[in-house]
Formats: C-alpha cells, sequence, structure tokens
C-alpha cells in the first residue's frame, strides 16, 4: 500500500514539474551603450555599476529580460570603421568588464545587430561576443549565428536580430528573416525578435509603412517586416534604431514596440529631451505567445547620468499619442500608468 502511494506521488510530481507556465514575462529594453574609451574616454565613475541600479529591480523581474547593445565590448586595439561624413558617424567602445553591469541589472539576453557592432571590425565582434558568452549572456545579431535558443523554467526561447548593416542578416531580406523565425518556431515555444531599422531622431518617431530612407541607407519597412514575421511565427517583436521611442502595435495577438528608443547611454549619443525618454517594457503573454497585457514603465536619462524612474510619465504619454495616430485602426488601449491591453478582432487583426 506504501509503495503503491509513493508512485502515485511520484507521477503526481512528474505531471505538476512538466506542466508549463501559464502566464510568461518578457522585458524589452532600448539601445544599451554604457560609455566608450574612444577616441577620448567618456566613462563614468565606478565602471558604471550605477547606471541601472534604480531600474534594476524591474530588469529582474522578468522571466526573460532583452535589449540592444550599442557598440563594442573591447579593451583596446580593433580596426575602427571609416565614415564618409565624420559629422555623423561615431564609433563606440566600452571595457569589457562593463559586461557584468548587464548581469546585475538582469539581462539574459543581447541584440548585437546594429550600426554599431562593427565600430572595431572583427576584432570588436569577437570581443563582443566572447565577453558576453563568459558572462552568461546569451546574444544574437552577428553572421554566422542565425538566432540563440535558451531554455527557462520549462519554457524554450528562441531569439533572433535583424540589421541593414554588415555582417547581420538585413531587414531588407525580408524572405531571410522569415525563414529563421518559421525555423525556430518549430524548435521553440516563443519566438522573440529584435530589429534594428528605422530612421534616426525626433523628426522620425512615426512609423510610416514604408521603406525608410536616411543618410542614403536603406534602413527597411519595419512596419512591413514586423508583419511579415508575425505571420511566420514570431511572437514579440522588438525594435530598436530611431534613437526615439515610437508605437506600439498588436498584430494578430502578438506584440510589437517599434522603437524603445536610448535606455541607457552614459555618453555619446544625444539624450536631450525626447531623445532621453525610453520605457521598459514588460510583455505578458501565454506560453504559445498569445499576448495578454503589457506595462510600460516610463524611464528617462540626462547625459553623464544614470537611468532613473520618470514620474512625469513622458513616454507613456508619448506613446499613448503616437500610437493613436500610427495605428488608429488597432484596438490597442494605453492607460495613463502604462498598461497596455488589446480588444482582439474578429478579423484576427
Amino acid at each position: 500500500m506504501k509503495f503503491i502511494l509513493t508512485c502515485a506521488l511520484c507521477a503526481i510530481a512528474t505531471f505538476t514539474f512538466a506542466q508549463k507556465k501559464d502566464t510568461l514575462t518578457v522585458i524589452g529594453v532600448g539601445d544599451i551603450m554604457m560609455g566608450s574609451n574612444y577616441p577620448l574616454p567618456v566613462l563614468p565613475p565606478n565602471d558604471g555599476e550605477f547606471l541601472m541600479k534604480e531600474v534594476q529591480h524591474i530588469l529582474r523581474d522578468a522571466d526573460v529580460t532583452f535589449g540592444n547593445l550599442e557598440g563594442t565590448l573591447l579593451d583596446e586595439g580593433g580596426t575602427v570603421k571609416t565614415c564618409k561624413d565624420p559629422k555623423i558617424c561615431y564609433a563606440f567602445r566600452s571595457p569589457e568588464k562593463y559586461a557584468q553591469n548587464l548581469v546585475d541589472a538582469g539581462f539574459d539576453v543581447m541584440s548585437i545587430a546594429n550600426n554599431h557592432a562593427g565600430d572595431f571590425g572583427d576584432a570588436g565582434r569577437k570581443s563582443t561576443i566572447k565577453t558576453l558568452e563568459a558572462v552568461g549572456l546569451y546574444h544574437t545579431g552577428q553572421l554566422p549565428r542565425r538566432y540563440v535558443t535558451f531554455k527557462k523554467e520549462g519554457i524554450k526561447y528562441g531569439v533572433a536580430a535583424f540589421s541593414p548593416n554588415s555582417n547581420c542578416i538585413s531587414v531588407n531580406h525580408i524572405q531571410d528573416a522569415k525563414s529563421i523565425v518559421q525555423e525556430l518556431d518549430t524548435l521553440v515555444d516563443i519566438v522573440i525578435v529584435s530589429f534594428h531599422g528605422g530612421a534616426e531622431g525626433g523628426e522620425y518617431q512615426h512609423v510610416p509603412r514604408k521603406h525608410e530612407i536616411f543618410h542614403g541607407e536603406d534602413r527597411g519597412d519595419v512596419y512591413k517586416f514586423a508583419h511579415t514575421l508575425i505571420d511566420a511565427g514570431a511572437d514579440i517583436i522588438f525594435g530598436h534604431g530611431p534613437h526615439v521611442t515610437r508605437a506600439v502595435e498588436v498584430y494578430k495577438n502578438r506584440f510589437i514596440a517599434y522603437s524603445l528608443g536610448n535606455f541607457c547611454t552614459y555618453g555619446g549619443i544625444n539624450v536631450a529631451g525626447i531623445n532621453g525618454w525610453a520605457p521598459i517594457i514588460k510583455v505578458y503573454t501565454n506560453a504559445k505567445g498569445d499576448f495578454i497585457k503589457a506595462r510600460i514603465t516610463p524611464t528617462y536619462q540626462i547625459a553623464r547620468d544614470r537611468v532613473k524612474i520618470d514620474i512625469a510619465n513622458r513616454v507613456i504619454t508619448k506613446i499613448q499619442e503616437l500610437t493613436k495616430k500610427d495605428f488608429p485602426e488597432v484596438p490597442v488601449r494605453i492607460d495613463d500608468k502604462g498598461l497596455i491591453t488589446y480588444l482582439a478582432r474578429q478579423d484576427g487583426l
């Protein structure tokens, strides 16, 4: 009798362990560049340990926390990129030990698909990858790696990142991106996509639903890109590139943030005014990736200072405004405290 009871308890325990979580949480933030030692040092005191302390408790409170690493993790050396116009071209080289700040803040995975990942050539790319892996951070966005997968609490996640820059899979090669997402969708429970696309600056806060050309470079049609990849199996899409926050959308019950702005940039990037307002967006889904809700924590920066929570909620107001203007047909609701909800439409949009 005791043996039968013990076996029954074992079976219950095994079944309980095999059950997947009902609700998953994924946090996305924007660009991170914690200081550069090139050409002259613009570095935070105490190795930047304080930069994300004020929001650390928020970043740690998710199943997966994701960010976009602008620049390289490289102590010295590398071949700096050449630019046609040095006035609009910057190269970022952050000390390798700064990777620990990402771990301490609570990040799990970083995109290194952007226009600064190659600032110091192959040496910079290799050092960035080696440094992230040494501290246990997942990464994706640099070829030949097409995506990364990992498992947490019984849920398998896949992340792919795209950018119209060298050594990346381009946002303009939509069929290639689609194939990657379709493959990922067969391997994992939740597919997260990051793209680096769209024109830069305060003039380009809106999602135009067409290709964006900036300084002669095709930065992609991010609207078409996001919708195509959700059709292919993506569950959450986080955009970067414009250095300002853009609208959010829910399409086929999947969440899209078209740009998460500048999140933690100590120097070398303009964070004046709206350039310094950025959301931490926490997305809630079920185990199949269906959108439940999301929540915005508003943050802001001033030059050469830490990330701060914005009690004025300015980025919430901005996202409300942009979403109403850019996606009036989509029944997304954003309240004044940053709660994002969605009334699913019968046509699936």
